[in-house]
């Protein structure tokens, strides 16, 4: 007995080391599995066969690109098994005492043409397979992109823009390795696992079966590092995230950060990020750092084994398990191992990338899962034309639970009358007029549109009949002209002129060295906020809207320029309905109609001299104002 341990002890020390990783292994498993990280229990969960099945959809319209390639995969597969033997027979050949140089000649030449294809083969499976990915992620950034339009108002204030950015950008990038490279070697070293299987099997059963004890140990210490390192993955893409969010809201803010002299705190609070970024990337190596020495370690061992057993069956004349094993059959074994464990040292090495493209994938997913809370009814129908009529029906509307903005509003308002909100903030004229364009869906009541419920309205042709100029202009990276047509691709210079000469707005745009072509600065933080004001309303005037909407449009510009803008409002009544909102009330003064509006209910409405006349709140707030105006004229 102990004779035989002897004999045995090489194999027996191998299987020991492997035993005891194992173990360690399974407790440390156990140990995650007890103490999950609760933020990864908040998180979207969802199977790896979900995630690939999702995203084999996306790779279904190039299934012939992926059959192409797959048919140029064969000849790379056919050199991964035909190699060792040829090598083997190479081998055998110069040992056999017949041996000429033309047959070693005509065995070289085989091996190098198989060679020769199968890189031929590797390259344009490479060239096709970046083609169809990048095709594949472009549609997968359109999907996304696409959707976050869909998603109500809401949704979209609950989301922060650096997280969007994120799942538009970064998050696809996470999956393009997929496409481009560990679907197809997937397929390949499947295949080539197989017919390696096969090849061996044929020659040696023996040393198969001695190849084979070691694979339940790869598949063991794949699942468990696919739990690691998933968990490892989300932790990056979490603080990611958390970082672009940080620096998309800090950098736009970063005037007032300096104006408060705060840059010291800030910088502590992107280091805080950074750190946590930093951790979770040191971890995911640290689990990857691991799992490929490891698949590395069940390899040599297996030749080890291999060596150690074809030795002693060479050296003593013996068999190993009824079959002989001679020279040949070693060097054959030794290179059909190494395509045996190449795939799984592949894996191993792409699994750090895999995983990085499920967890994107589970993100971008997420997003895409959104049910949008405002959507059009099945039944919804298309405008072509409003006349500008507008109704509330006892509207109630909350943006959250029991919390209500607006009371039991009601109101109406004629064709191409201009209808003014006033009342403190909070009171909810800014969410009466965000109701009419149906960004929110009321609770309680009806909105009526030309006497047309707006749910019965498809959401695009009700907006489209709708301008709206608010208190902050959001101008796009660009030129004047673009931002001003905007949407509408059959706009001539002429007309884009004539709009802005309508709103008062040509004599300085004339002054720019390029006209129409001066570009224009991220958020038009180049032109002044008078500015930005008179393009918004040629922007609206262009696109030839039945009802404008004014929230505060006057509220933060210079003396002189509401008096340019002032005589835009009064040009502009006369294209439609229009609804303003305005704390200044000499605005408002002409209005066919004033609401006043205090927690949500109407308490006042009628036109300027009726509401004086009245002697109510609203006779109180305009002599208030009047006084004010007063003393600082003096």
């Amino acid at each position: 007995m102990a004779d035989l341990v002897l004999e045995f002890l090489p194999v027996i020390i191998v299987a020991a080391i492997i035993g005891a990783f194992t173990i360690a292994f399974l407790i440390a498993y156990a140990a995650l599995r007890k103490h999950k990280d609760e933020s990864e229990d908040q998180d979207r969960r969802m199977s790896d066969r979900e995630i690939v099945t999702r995203l084999l959809r996306y790779a279904k319209p190039y299934r012939k690109s992926f059959i192409g390639v797959f048919f140029i995969m064969l000849f790379s597969i056919i050199y991964e098994l035909l190699s060792p033997a040829l090598i083997g027979d190479i081998q055998s050949l110069i040992k056999n005492n017949s041996f000429r140089l033309e047959d070693l000649y005509v065995r070289v030449g085989v091996y190098a043409s198989i060679l020769a294809v199968s890189l031929i083969c590797t390259y344009l499976q490479a060239m096709l397979l970046q083609k169809t990915g990048q095709k594949i992620l472009s549609q997968i950034r359109q999907d996304v992109f696409t959707h976050i339009e869909t998603l109500s108002h809401e949704q979209l204030n609950n989301i922060p823009v650096g997280k969007l950015v994120t799942r538009v950008t970064n998050d696809p990038n996470r999956i393009s390795f997929l496409f481009t490279n560990i679907l197809v070697t997937l397929v390949k070293n499947s295949m080539v696992v197989v017919g390696v299987l096969a090849a061996m099997l044929v020659m040696n059963y023996a040393l198969t079966l001695m190849v084979l004890c070691f694979v339940p140990f790869v598949v063991l210490f794949t699942i468990i590092f696919r739990k690691f390192s998933r968990r490892a993955h989300r932790q990056v893409t979490n603080a990611t995230t958390d970082i672009n969010t940080y620096l998309s809201e800090n950098l736009s803010g970063m005037k007032i950060t300096q104006i408060f002299n705060q840059e010291d705190r800030k910088q502590q609070d992107f280091m805080t990020r950074s750190a946590k970024l930093r951790r979770a990337k040191r971890n995911r190596m640290y689990v990857f750092g691991v799992f490929r020495p490891l698949v590395y370690m069940l390899f040599i061992s297996s030749q080890m084994c291999l060596f150690y057993f074809g030795a002693k069956g060479y050296i003593q004349q013996t068999e190993f398990l009824g079959q002989i094993v001679d020279s040949a059959i070693v060097v054959s074994f030794y290179m059909y191992i190494s395509r045996f464990f190449n795939p799984i040292q592949t894996l191993a090495e792409q699994f750090d990338m895999l995983q990085q493209s499920f967890a994107g994938a589970e993100k971008i997913f997420g997003i895409l899962d959104m049910v949008p809370q405002v959507v059009d009814e099945e039944d919804a129908i298309e405008l072509d034309e409003i006349r500008g009529e507008i109704e509330f029906k006892d509207v109630w509307f909350a943006y959250k639970p029991g919390e209500w903005v607006l009371q039991g509003v009601s109101f109406h308002v004629e064709p191409k009358q201009t209808v003014a909100f006033v009342g403190s903030t909070g009171s909810g004229k800014t969410t009466i007029l965000s109701l009419i364009c149906r960004n929110y869906d009321i609770q309680k009541g009806q909105i009526l549109i030309d006497g047309i419920d707006i749910k019965r309205i498809k959401i695009s042709s009700l907006r489209r009949h709708f301008g709206q100029m608010l208190q902050d202009v959001f101008l796009f990276s660009g030129d004047i002209r673009s931002n001003i047509v905007l949407r509408k691709d059959d706009v001539t210079d002429e007309q884009v002129w004539e709009a802005c000469r309508y709103v008062n707005a040509e004599g300085f745009i004339r002054k720019l060295e390029k006209g129409l072509d001066e570009p224009v600065r991220e958020r038009g933080n180049n032109f002044s906020a008078g500015q930005r004001q008179l393009l918004s309303f040629a922007r609206t005037i262009l696109h030839k809207p039945s009802v404008m909407i004014l929230d505060e449009a006057t509220a933060n510009i210079d003396t002189e320029t509401e008096i340019l803008i002032q005589d835009s409002l009064e040009k502009m009544k006369n294209i439609g309905t229009m609804l303003i909102v305005a704390h200044r009330l000499s605005t408002i003064q002409h209005s066919d109609n004033i609401i006043l509006l205090s927690k949500g209910k109407i308490i006042e409405q009628g036109n300027h001299q009726q509401l004086l006349q009245q002697k109510g709140r609203y006779y109180q707030l305009y002599t208030l104002q009047f006084s004010k105006q007063q003393l600082l004229d003096k």
